[in-house]
């Protein structure tokens, strides 16, 4: 079996936690370790897709968006409704990046969650 997972890392790892469940859902699934008072690993679910994240920890290379000043990657995340997550997750703290619009065969918008980190919002046009 294949299977891959988002490793985000962030500058505040409970304040993600608590963003991506009020924008997306996400669910923590009991899975965390700390170390020093910061995230070392959490893992949560969207819609049953695993998610692992951690706090920066530079002695072990993981950098958050900003502390390197962008972000350099995206997560792709596939929801029934693109508007209705597009606009949670604004509300939640995300800035909108590119507005929701149909292309191709699908409907996608943009956002840049609180962390940095670049999402690609989508659905199947039907």
């Amino acid at each position: 079996m294949t299977s891959l997972t988002p490793y985000l890392t962030v500058h505040d790892g409970r304040a993600a936690i608590e963003f991506y469940a009020a924008a997306f859902g996400a669910v923590e699934t009991g899975e965390r370790y700390e170390e020093g008072g910061r995230i070392g690993f959490a893992a949560l679910t969207i819609d049953g897709a695993p998610l692992y994240l951690s706090d920066e920890a530079h002695e072990y290379g993981a950098w958050a968006p900003r502390s390197v000043g962008h972000a350099t990657a995206a997560v792709a995340l596939d929801v029934a409704d693109v508007d209705a997550t597009y606009v949670r997750a604004v509300t939640a703290g995300a800035t909108a990046d590119r507005e929701p619009e149909d292309q191709g065969d699908e409907r996608r918008g943009w956002l840049v969650d609180p962390f940095g980190h670049r999402w690609v919002i989508s659905s199947p046009l039907p």
